[in-house]
């Protein structure tokens, strides 16, 4: 099983703040879509509830370690305890990708096979970061760069980092 992250993040690795997502850029909306449609994807509770549902066309596997957490049963959800769970639940799949948040993704870079990554040109204030991508360990496989529109408020690019 190929484990792969995904993730926007700002030049200082910000990717949220109260729990919600720093910008709205539509064209990073439709890449995460179609990168991971298909495919389960692996989250912790609080970004579950900010996303508020399901994520259509993927099994949605929610990871926290409040034994309260009950999920309205309209939820179509696999709750588990930690990431290791979540991967031997999933064991057959032939790609995963961890979607965040902050603590998620630190549990799991060192176990992940590929990065894609929309790197965000701008500076923000965040309260939740992404930790730093160790270069001796990924190698940048591809890029491309996006500038803001009417629609995308800043310049961007989508990044993928392969494990070598």
């Amino acid at each position: 099983m190929k484990v792969s992250i995904i993730v926007a993040t700002s030049l200082n690795h910000a990717i949220g703040k109260d729990n919600q997502l720093l910008w709205h850029l539509p064209a990073d909306l439709k890449f995460f879509k179609t990168t991971t449609m298909g495919c389960p994807v692996i989250m912790g509770r609080k970004t579950f509830q900010s996303i508020g549902r399901t994520l259509p066309g993927r099994q949605n596997v929610v990871i926290t370690r409040d034994k309260n957490f009950n999920a309205d049963k309209q939820f179509d959800l696999t709750v588990v305890g930690s990431i290791d769970e979540a991967l031997v639940k999933l064991h057959a799949e032939n790609e995963v990708f961890i979607i965040g948040g902050g603590e998620i993704y630190k549990q799991s870079i060192d176990s992940a096979d590929t990065i894609y990554i929309t790197l965000v040109h701008t500076v923000i204030d965040g309260d939740v970061y992404f930790p730093e991508i160790d270069k001796s360990k990924f190698d940048l496989v591809w890029e491309e760069k996006h500038f803001a529109d009417e629609k995308n408020k800043f310049d961007f690019t989508f990044q993928k980092f392969e494990r070598k």
